[in-house]
């Protein structure tokens, strides 16, 4: 079985779900949680942080250097994501249109071959 990142994006500017709204998506994004362990689809999965809580690390001519705030400057970050396996691209899509629904835009993306061992 091949591993997919689902990662939730959070667009900067976009209107603040109400606490209402918001424990909406976590008791949908919790039953699709379940759902995946029971079919065996979950490897991992989590929530972030806001951006502004990051460093970001780099290491330069031996030089380590460290800076706060997103490695981007971009009005997108990633808000949480889940690791999943599934047999195709197909059944990752199935699974991020589910979490789509319970909270907004979803990327997919395969892991490397590298990263499948």
């Amino acid at each position: 079985m091949k591993q997919y990142l689902l990662s939730v994006h959070f667009v900067e500017g976009a209107p603040t779900p109400s606490d209402e709204e918001t424990q909406a998506m976590f008791r949908e994004t919790g039953r699709i949680n379940d759902d995946m362990q029971a079919a065996g689809a979950w490897v991992f999965g989590g929530g972030l942080t806001s951006p502004d809580s990051a460093t970001v690390v780099r290491v330069e001519n031996g030089t380590t250097a460290m800076s706060d705030g997103p490695f981007a400057e971009t009005k997108e970050h990633i808000a949480g994501f889940w690791v999943i396996k599934c047999a195709d691209l197909d059944a990752a899509l199935a699974w991020a249109e589910r979490c789509a629904a319970a909270c907004g835009p979803v990327e997919v993306r395969p892991f490397d071959d590298l990263s499948q061992a």
